[in-house]
Order: C-alpha cells, then structure tokens, then sequence
C-alpha cells in the first residue's frame, strides 16, 4: 500500500479539508509520522504536522506561535518537494496557501482556511468520500479542542517519569 493511502494520512487530508479539524489532523498524522519515522524532525510528515499546527494557532489568534510553525512546514516543503509523501499534492500550490497565510498572520488578519491541493484522484475520491461522513463540529469545538481532551494519560506518564527521575537522583 501506498503510504498516501495508509489510514491516518487519509485521514489528515480528509479532516483538513473537511472540517477544518486542524487538532484532529495533528494527532492523526503524528500518530503515522511516529510508525514510520519516529523521531526524524525534518520530514515530511512533519511539515504537513506543523501545517495543521500553524492553522490551529491561527485560529486561535495565536500570531506568534501560527507563524512559528507554518515557517517551519514552509522549510520543510522546500526541502522535501519531491517526496513522496507529498507527491499526492500541488505542493507549488500548498506553498502559495502557506505564504499567503503567513502575510496574512504577520498582518495579524483574521483566520482563512484553505483547502489541501490534492492532485491524486485516488487519494482525493477517499478524502471526499470520507468528508461526507464527518460528524459537524461547532467552531467553538475545533477552537478550544485542545483543551476538551482527555490527557490523563499523558499527565500520569509525566507524574511516572518524575517520580522514576527522582528516585534515580536520590543518595543511598
């Protein structure tokens, strides 16, 4: 199977072009970035992850931190346009949306959204299939998401590793 056809990839598209669920698009995407590339900071995966970021930032009326990461997704595209990871998209087209994102961010304008180029009829007929079966979110949702999560889970990992930590840093 094509990478751009593994679940969590189609997924990102369909929610970045769907609803807008730029959250929702991070954590698929990570997930996948994770299985196939854990810990590489510059590919391309990453780019399409700080993407996301970048638009949730915006939204949020984050300038600082929506510029941040769309710098760093726009660095990333230039260095990997022609992986195949971005292969399924008009990435000269993704990168216009992103630098028109960025003058519009520096300007401090509201937020617009923008749809991902998908080029692969494949890829794009799954993404729209999918799309029609996304469940409506408010937008008060998709701008607070981060904060309506569940994250038990990741504060008792934190809690663990401190407790591990300072049980390794006392004298005997």
């Amino acid at each position: 199977m094509h990478h751009s056809f593994h679940p969590l990839y189609v997924d990102f598209c369909t929610y970045f072009n769907g609803n807008q669920d730029y959250f929702e698009c991070h954590e698929r995407l990570e997930e996948y970035w994770k299985e196939v590339a854990p810990g590489e900071k510059l590919h391309p995966l990453v780019g399409l992850i700080q993407l996301a970021t970048g638009l949730y930032h915006w939204r949020r009326e984050n300038f600082t931190g929506a510029a941040r990461s769309l710098e760093k997704s726009l660095r990333n595209f230039h260095s990997n346009a022609e992986s195949s990871f971005l292969a399924p998209f008009r990435i000269e087209n993704l990168i216009h949306h992103i630098e028109d994102a960025l003058i519009n961010i520096k300007n401090e304008r509201a937020f617009q959204s923008f749809d991902l180029p998908i080029e692969h009829k494949e890829l794009q007929q799954l993404v729209q299939h999918q799309i029609a079966e996304l469940p409506h979110e408010s937008p008060q949702f998709l701008l607070h998401k981060h904060k309506l999560r569940d994250r038990s889970d990741v504060l008792e990992a934190r809690a663990k590793k401190l407790e591990e930590k300072s049980k390794g840093s006392r004298p005997s």
